[in-house]
Formats: C-alpha cells, structure tokens, sequence
C-alpha cells in the first residue's frame, strides 16, 4: 500500500514538474545560503552531495520540503521556497560539472602518467 502511495505522489508531482532558470537558480542558491553546506559547487561541504543530480525534479522538491533528517538540513515550505524557486535551484545544480571525471579525462594527469 506504502508503495502504491508513493508511486501515486511521484507520478502526480511529475505531471507539475516546470523548466527552472538556471541563471535565477545560481542566485537562489546563494540567497538560500544552499552552497553553506552544499558548497560553491553542490559536492563538498557537511551537507549531501547534489552534484551530479541523480533525483528526479519531484523528489528533489520532496527532500526539500520534507529532508529525512530534519537536524540535518532545515525543510522549506512552499510559502518560504516556491515550486518555481525550487525549480530553478534544481535547473542550475544540474548544470554544476560534476568533479568526479575519470583520471584519464584529465590532460595534466595523462601527460605525468605517460611520462618515461
């Protein structure tokens, strides 16, 4: 039944899911003050990693609302952080590179490794 449930409220969230602005979501990370524990990047710092973005839109706005450890990160009500604010914080962590690139991605790595 649980399962049910949940898949009736991710199935009816994805039929609101909006395009953000991610040039308006890069200032709403910093007005939210998200980067003090996500970091400047989404990948360091106390908080989760948000980078690379592997949540669907709806259930980053579910975490958001309600965090499964509220000691941990603060939620945010619709009246505090609107869909549309969520939407464009979510557009712009998913256009933050993610750091984890392969070792041979890196040029300055490939040349040391190839040195003889």
């Amino acid at each position: 039944m649980m399962r049910f449930l949940l898949l009736c409220a991710a199935a009816s969230s994805l039929a609101f899911a909006q395009d953000g602005d991610a040039k308006k979501g890069k200032e709403l990370f910093l007005k939210y003050t998200c980067y003090g524990c996500h970091g400047f990047s989404g990948q360091n710092g106390p908080g989760a990693r948000l980078v690379p973005m592997k949540m669907a839109q709806s259930a980053f706005f579910g975490y958001v609302r309600n965090p499964p450890r509220a000691n941990i990160m603060p939620s945010y009500s619709a009246k505090v952080a609107p869909d549309s604010v969520l939407a464009d914080i979510y557009a712009y962590i998913k256009t933050l590179p993610d750091s984890n690139a392969p070792a041979k991605s890196i040029p300055v790595l490939n040349s040391i490794i190839n040195e003889k």
